[in-house]
């Protein structure tokens, strides 16, 4: 089914006054209201924000997907609104919000909304989305625009819907810092190692790191009396910038690809205990999938 076929010229606002995103959210239940849908609004909107408060809702690129799943609700709601000036808040990367895609669904419906959202942020990831969707002059327009582009929404739940398409990675001649600092700028416990032409060679973690500071840890273990010459890491830190990632990075990941279904997936990361499947097209890195992912998405909403 297209995405555009989700989306209904009554429920698109081209001319957003609002200047914030709690804002914007309030201007465009009132397309609701116009329509005497009766809803408790009170309850959405404290919905709304409350998932807000949880993690910004801010895509980047101009667009903004404020989404909230509520039992004020009994089926898939799609309102879309349009500022010209841009809001007085921005994005990840710094561009003011322009497009704000307001999802309100029941709390038991995971797969059509998941499915939404990544189909609007498919949207906003096309090269010139935004350019086009402000210069749009009514409701149609954008309707068509988004039909244009054949965004489709799958009957399935796929890894596509879920996935990070932004995974840090690191090259197999950076260093011991560069990994380091990585993974303390994404936040992350692992980096995905990639060639030149963004091939998955492996992944290296935190545990890698470690490990290159205590490669004898299997004996203090077994002795915790055993005495060390040396501060381990104290040693680590003076070869940082000469230990390379080539000599620490394994080759034991997993992959998956963007139209295998979350479930097949979900039930390998259980039965294996894995918490992240790098996701692959032709052996080139598109994405990431990790167990925690699934859990704020499809649990969480």
């Amino acid at each position: 089914m297209k995405l555009a076929n989700l989306l209904m010229d009554r429920r698109i606002r081209i001319d957003l006054k609002a200047h914030t995103k709690a804002e914007a959210v309030d201007e465009l239940l009132d397309l609701l209201r116009a329509e005497r849908v009766a809803l408790d609004y009170d309850d959405i909107v404290r919905s709304v924000r409350i998932r807000e408060e949880i993690e910004s809702t801010s895509y980047g690129r101009g667009f903004a997907f404020p989404h909230a799943r509520t039992n004020a609700v009994s089926e898939l709601y799609i309102l879309i609104g349009v500022s010209r000036e841009g809001l007085d808040e921005g994005g990840p990367d710094g561009v003011p919000v322009h497009v704000v895609c307001l999802l309100l669904t029941p709390s038991a419906i995971a797969k059509l909304y998941l499915q939404t959202l990544s189909g609007l942020a498919t949207f906003a990831r096309m090269p010139g989305s935004l350019d086009r969707v402000r210069s749009i002059i009514n409701p149609r327009d954008l309707v068509k625009l988004v039909a244009d582009t054949g965004v489709t929404v799958d009957k399935e739940l796929m890894v596509k819907d879920i996935m990070r398409h932004d995974v840090a990675k690191v090259r197999p001649d950076d260093t011991l810092k560069d990994v380091a600092n990585e993974m303390f700028r994404h936040r992350l416990s692992a980096l995905a190692v990639v060639d030149e032409n963004n091939r998955l060679l492996g992944v290296i973690s935190d545990r890698d790191l470690i490990k290159a500071a205590l490669p004898d840890y299997r004996t203090l273990i077994s002795n915790l009396n055993y005495s060390l010459d040396v501060e381990p890491f104290e040693e680590l830190l003076k070869r940082e910038d000469k230990i390379k990632v080539s000599q620490l990075y394994r080759e034991d990941f997993e992959t998956t690809t963007p139209e295998t279904r979350i479930v097949e997936v979900a039930a390998m990361m259980i039965f294996k205990d894995f918490t992240r499947v790098f996701v692959t097209e032709n052996d080139n890195l598109v994405g990431i999938l990790l167990r925690k992912d699934i859990v704020n998405m499809i649990i969480r909403g």
